[in-house]
């Protein structure tokens, strides 16, 4: 229904009156109203923003308002956070970069059913002509609307990169930008220079590994007349001299000599530059800031990089994180530079939803830098003004991680579980990645509604927000204990019962078959890398066991005997039985622990031994909080 249609109030029931009657009201303020249901089916809809929802028009009331928000935004948090009313109204950002400010309203009280009217205005506007208004700033540059080069700060990560490079702009000292080839090392080095005192004073930027090793000396310190064949009569300034009282920008700082690095650092400690051929030093107050995409750590190691140079060029590190690391970016820069190369080379591109997405999902080793020249690519090139995913896909050097080999099951389990732990696994690992239901979808080539109906089956238990924070941390070490579980099924399987049965009658470190058992077991906890211990137990009774043979360092000696505490000798029990299990965190004179038990089965299916693997409360501490952060619990 349009803004301008007429409704007879004679044909309506008095609810359909009042809900029109809400409708018009809300027309008023906003561009479009919907009317749904408390689990978002459209029931109604008012006035209209063309081009807004990625469906057919015709098709919108019977749809769900929370599966078209999906497809039609981009970024947290969702309107679905106004159900809960945390919020009354949040600014919604369209894949056009429509700026859409979403209210909703409850509608209880007017019919025995819960309705919600939700409320649609568009504020995206021509910031010079509201400068007034605060929804007309440009809101992908908020954060650096003072600078000439309006860089693209939507993260986290990169808002602590920028809040750290405000603050060292004050002071003059020096600073260590870290970070891959393309992430924008010299963007926020002039940033630093533009936002501090020296703004108004020279940035001069070199690349270090761009200027021959016998020019580099020269071009950084300048030279006197007559310094070397083919000196200019009267000398040059080398960089230093020209940076005085503003920024010299030394990029890719690892590509210096070692001889130059010497002068480097003592022009950093005494403040003063001699030039080349020259006796006389000459004062110079200057900010440095250095950059590389090299481990200069590992390069003191290496005795390639002087360890007191680094230390002089760490003081403030800034690490600038991938793109990769930074994806709710990606939006934001695709259309910050469809925009640029649309103005540069008068053209009228869009790049759709879809295409979006797979740009999204992709690595990007080169990082902005290579956005930046697929996208002017895309602009310059493109034979249609709309560009969809099947066309990025024929641009884009997209390369699939090679899988090596396969995940491999030593021992039986059934099918359902290892296709469900394996599949949970790659979901956590997308949803932790992209952390977008959309964009693990795509990763993972399965639809949205199938992504969706399986993340939300993982978090199911952990969402209940009635649960208390023990509870909470019992689902998520329920989580865990099925990875633990997964191990012991999958490890135990390379212990032959035959080994076993013949170390039971010998346990001197002496003897080859507790050699052999011992090097197993301590190539399966180096291979995990997560294990504390890998032993193997004969059951005694219900309080003690017996050692047979362990990895490497284990604490308990062959031949001795293990009384346990009831957590971890239930498990034991449980296991002598046929059954893998894992105990609650425990605590015995060793320490704090998780232990996991498998049974090794000799041929004819009797149970002869347990293989048991102890983790650190350290560890399960830090993996609880792994989960919880992916499946958004708060403990």
């Amino acid at each position: 229904m349009k803004k301008n249609d007429s409704i007879s109030s004679s044909a309506m029931m008095p609810f359909q009156q009042t809900v029109h009657a809400f409708q018009s009201m809300l027309l008023s303020i906003y561009d479009e109203v919907m009317i749904t249901d408390i689990n978002g089916m459209i029931r109604e809809r008012a006035g209209e923003m063309k081009g807004l929802w990625e469906v057919n028009e015709d098709t919108i009331i019977g749809s769900n308002l929370f599966e078209l928000e999906k497809n039609t935004f981009f970024g947290e948090p969702s309107i679905q956070n106004l159900l809960n009313q945390q919020k009354t109204s949040i600014i919604q950002t369209s894949w056009h970069d429509k700026k859409i400010l979403v209210t909703g309203y409850p509608l209880s009280s007017i019919n025995t059913d819960d309705l919600l009217a939700w409320g649609f205005r568009n504020i995206t506007e021509d910031p010079s002509h509201n400068e007034g208004d605060p929804y007309a700033e440009d809101m992908n540059h908020v954060m650096t609307k003072y600078l000439s080069t309006p860089l693209v700060v939507r993260s986290q990560k990169m808002l602590d990169v920028f809040d750290t490079a405000e603050m060292v702009s004050k002071v003059p000292s020096t600073v260590l930008l870290l970070g891959e080839s393309g992430v924008g090392k010299e963007m926020i080095a002039k940033s630093i220079h533009e936002m501090g005192h020296r703004k108004a004073q020279p940035f001069i930027a070199v690349n270090c590994g761009a200027i021959p090793e016998n020019l580099l000396e020269s071009e950084l310190f300048g030279y006197e007349e007559g310094a070397f064949s083919g000196a200019r009569k009267n000398g040059a300034s080398g960089k230093f001299e020209l940076a005085n009282h503003g920024v010299l920008f030394l990029d890719e700082v690892a590509e210096l000599p070692l001889n130059l690095q010497v002068k480097l650092l003592r022009v950093l400690q005494e403040r003063e530059v001699t030039p080349l051929g020259g006796s006389k030093p000459i004062k110079i107050n200057i900010q440095v800031i250095a950059a590389t995409n090299t481990s200069l750590e590992q390069m003191v190691e290496d005795g390639t990089f002087r360890e007191d140079l680094y230390y002089r060029l760490n003081v403030v590190p800034i690490e600038i994180p991938s793109l990769r690391e930074r994806i709710e970016e990606i939006p934001y820069f695709i259309y910050h530079f469809v925009q640029k190369y649309n103005q540069l080379y008068n053209r009228n591109i869009q790049i759709l939803p879809d295409a979006i997405d797979l740009l999204s999902i992709y690595k990007w080793p080169g990082n902005v830098r290579q956005l930046e020249n697929i996208i002017e690519r895309i602009v310059v090139t493109s034979r249609k003004t709309e560009v969809d995913a099947p066309s990025v896909q024929n641009i884009i050097p997209w390369k699939k991680d090679i899988i090596k080999a396969p995940p491999i099951f030593e021992h039986i389990m059934p099918l359902q579980e290892a296709m469900d732990l394996v599949e949970e696994q790659l979901i956590n690992m997308a949803m932790e990645q992209y952390k977008s239901v959309k964009l693990a979808a795509k990763v993972l080539d399965v639809s949205q509604p199938t992504m969706s109906r399986k993340y939300k089956k993982i978090r199911k238990k952990m969402q209940q927000a009635n649960l208390s924070p023990s509870n909470k941390r019992k689902i998520l070490e329920e989580q865990l204990d099925i990875r633990l579980r997964s191990i012991a099924i999958v490890t135990a399987a390379i212990i032959q019962p035959e080994e076993v049965i013949q170390l039971k009658t010998n346990t001197a470190p002496t003897n080859p078959d507790y050699q052999k058992l011992q090097k197993k077991l301590t190539m399966i906890r180096e291979q995990e890398g997560i294990i504390e211990w890998v032993y193997i137990f004969y059951y005694l009774d219900n309080k003690r066991m017996l050692t047979l043979v362990a990895d490497e360092g284990f604490i308990i000696k062959p031949g001795e005997t293990y009384e346990g505490p009831p957590e971890i000798m239930d498990v034991a029990s449980a296991a002598m039985n046929g059954k893998v299990g894992v105990t609650p965190m425990y605590k015995d004179i060793y320490g704090e622990w998780k232990t996991s038990f498998a049974p090794i089965f000799d041929h004819s299916g009797q149970v002869i031994a347990l293989i048991g693997y102890d983790y650190s409360q350290s560890y399960i501490n830090s993996e609880l909080k792994k989960l919880a952060k992916i499946l958004n619990i708060n403990i």
